[in-house]
């Protein structure tokens, strides 16, 4: 089970978030108080974030080391100033290689993606249902073997659907997910935080379960004019737990 950090607001250096707080994405790596099928997250890294002054497409660094060996990323962590940016931090499902590939944020275009959560036996379950399922030119995007990468194909297959609105991609992906699902009665997991630099957008979604944690906290006194997204509050204060089945956009 992963752990999610997503923020939109004022610039800041990811680093306020990511190792400065009480229960920091750092701490959650090997400290997690609400996950459900692990102890630690240790099977890579990424941070993707967006140009505080200039209209460019995302950037990305990943790492498939635990955050705590990783020595570059505290360091880029206080160099970068963003007003977006997600980060993640992985525990792979079993069966699951440790390789860029596999981690995360998924990116395309001014896209980026996050997901935490599984699909119970991917690989004999939806793995060939999703290839199956979007669009060719999809399809020639997916690098990796995660179940992850293969729900935001089918967000990226479901937005020519719908003219690019993305919100309405996500519920149309979470739909499809849900009839391939069916036939196979296994257990989904699918908390996901999309942005586009300007906008994020997240879900706390699951079937045949009950979702991970995901919060959500406005105008925290140290971050002011900021939303913070999180699949654990990083610090005390008025956090707001995502309701089953919900979905929020922030602008």
């Amino acid at each position: 089970m992963c752990r999610l950090l997503a923020y939109l607001g004022s610039p800041i250096q990811p680093d306020k978030l990511i190792y400065e707080p009480e229960h920091s994405l750092y701490i959650q790596s090997y400290r997690p108080r609400e996950t459900v099928t692990t102890s630690v997250n240790a099977d890579g890294l990424g941070i993707g974030w967006y140009h505080s002054q200039k209209e460019t497409e995302p950037f990305i660094y990943k790492n498939i080391l635990p955050i705590w060996s990783d020595i570059n990323l505290p360091q880029l962590s206080r160099y970068i100033e963003s007003e977006c940016f997600l980060a993640y931090i992985r525990s792979a499902s079993p069966g699951q290689a440790s390789s860029l590939s596999n981690c995360q944020p998924f990116s395309d275009r001014n896209f980026l993606f996050t997901h935490n959560g599984f699909i119970d036996d991917f690989r004999t379950t939806l793995y060939q249902e999703i290839r199956n399922h979007v669009r060719n030119t999809v399809y020639q995007k997916i690098e990796g073997t995660t179940d992850s990468e293969h729900i935001f194909a089918l967000f990226l297959n479901e937005l020519v659907a719908v003219d690019g609105d993305w919100e309405q991609a996500l519920q149309a992906a979470l739909n499809t997910l849900f009839k391939l699902t069916k036939p196979y009665g296994v257990q989904v997991l699918a908390n996901i935080v999309i942005s586009d630099g300007h906008q994020l957008i997240a879900s706390r979604y699951a079937i045949n379960s009950a979702p991970p944690s995901l919060y959500w906290l406005k105008n925290a006194p140290h971050f002011p004019n900021s939303v913070i997204i999180a699949s654990e509050p990083l610090f005390p204060g008025n956090w707001n737990s995502f309701p089953e089945s919900s979905m929020i956009r922030v602008e």
